[in-house]
């Protein structure tokens, strides 16, 4: 017996002094008005924390634990920490920790040892007395050069958010796949998001694989208290109050139908579409979405296009047809049906798209009162064509909308629009 205790005093002695526990900074996910998302990675079993509090020295801190109620989640890669019940529009600084875990059992379990990072960030909540300032990013598609300029230029930038507008992954078959895009990406500014809370609006790709199946593992869900339950599986949804923007995020899902036979019945999309719309209807009823001067909403695959060899994305039941130049959604006529009328009457004035790898405006017009802008891909060997990377950029200032379109492979910028502030409901 003596001996048995023995080796597993070593053992744990062993993994004790195993590296660094805490393998990336913090990302700040899926920000609130009265929450943040915290999520960092880990290099073996741990139970992490959020160490935060108003005053930068955390004297005043509260420690906040990975998982919910119950118990707490213990993990090897990805750790996870929601932050709930904070002040709208107010700067918070954290830092984050982690307990290095034995686990041999229900009954044998023990902290090996503790790792905090050294470094104090901050960062803003939410709400109407926030800066109204955004970037976008989209289609990424785990490619670090254009990637990494998109973030250089965010830094300069310095907007309160970042909409992460899909097909950040390619198909993820591991988690390590995820954390690598995520979380240590291969980029010079590794702590990227550590201040600057991000949104996502998944892409197509980002469903694909089966790590993509439960993305929620290294990008968190908002915890089901902040939702109501019928919403519980909407938590990449988000409809927030940014100064005197209104947000809008939707998830127009796979570009092909249920019915195609490549996916073999393994995708539901069409209930996913129809649940977002009851809560899109909900959410531009707030009484800060509505009163919002300007309303902008975000999703990966467009709502709009006038090209009529652009496949729609409802050609049942495999999504071929010889009259579309593809064997998938180009665009999304569904989206547009279910959603498009709710945009229209809630005085939506631009809808933010991704997918096609082009970048594109598209004026107001034929019954659609809202613009729309089509973000550019990651390709960076066209300069001489609309195939580039984008970063769009929104800011309210001399009470208009201002949006600016960078053109990460010139450095210049492409394209500005301006847009009124629409009338109050």
């Amino acid at each position: 017996m003596l001996k048995a205790a023995e080796r597993l005093s070593g053992m744990d002695k062993e993994q004790e002094s195993e590296g660094k526990l805490i393998v990336s900074a913090p990302m700040l996910q899926n920000f609130a008005a009265t929450s943040m998302g915290v999520v960092f990675a880990v290099s073996a079993l741990a139970n992490g924390y959020v160490l935060v509090g108003e005053k930068p020295d955390l004297s005043d801190a509260r420690k906040v634990l990975c998982g919910g109620y119950r118990v707490t989640d213990i993990d090897d890669r990805v750790i996870r920490v929601r932050l709930t019940g904070l002040k709208p529009a107010t700067r918070y600084y954290y830092r984050i920790g982690a307990d290095r875990i034995s686990y041999k059992g229900g009954y044998q379990m023990k902290i090996l040892g503790n790792e905090e990072d050294p470094n104090t960030y901050s960062f803003m909540t939410a709400g109407e007395a926030a800066e109204a300032h955004f970037c976008v990013i989209n289609d990424t598609h785990a490619r670090w050069e254009p990637f990494g300029l998109a973030v250089e230029k965010i830094a300069v930038c310095a907007p309160a958010c970042v909409i992460w507008n899909g097909d950040a992954s390619n198909v993820e078959e591991t988690v390590e796949a995820q954390m690598r895009i995520f979380l240590t990406p291969e980029i010079e500014r590794k702590d990227y998001a550590s201040e600057m809370p991000y949104l996502f609006c998944p892409g197509n790709h980002d469903n694909r694989g089966m790590a993509n199946r439960h993305l929620d593992r290294v990008w968190m869900f908002r915890q089901p208290e902040e939702r109501q339950p019928r919403d519980w599986d909407l938590g990449r949804n988000f409809a927030i109050r940014q100064g005197d923007l209104a947000l809008i995020g939707l998830d127009t899902a796979e570009d092909k139908l249920d019915t195609n036979p490549k996916f073999a019945g393994l995708f539901t999309s069409g209930p996913y579409r129809e649940a977002q719309t009851e809560w899109l209807r909900d959410a531009l009823q707030r009484e800060e979405i509505r009163t919002a001067p300007y309303l902008v909403a975000f999703c990966h695959i467009p709502l709009f296009d006038d090209n009529p060899r652009h496949n729609p994305g409802d050609v049942a039941p495999a999504d071929s047809d010889p009259q579309y130049s593809t064997d998938f959604a180009y665009w999304q006529r569904t989206c547009a049906r279910l959603w498009g009328p709710l945009l229209e009457e809630a005085g939506c004035q631009l809808v933010i798209t991704a997918h096609q790898h082009r970048y594109r405006y598209d004026a107001p017009g034929n019954g659609r009162s809202w613009a729309q802008i089509v973000g550019g891909g990651p390709e960076m060997n066209e300069p001489d064509s609309d195939s580039f990377p984008t970063v769009i950029e929104g800011i309210v200032r001399q009470g208009r909308l201002e949006i600016i379109v960078h053109n990460l492979l010139t450095g210049r910028v492409q394209s500005q629009f301006s847009f009124q502030a629409k009338r109050r409901g």
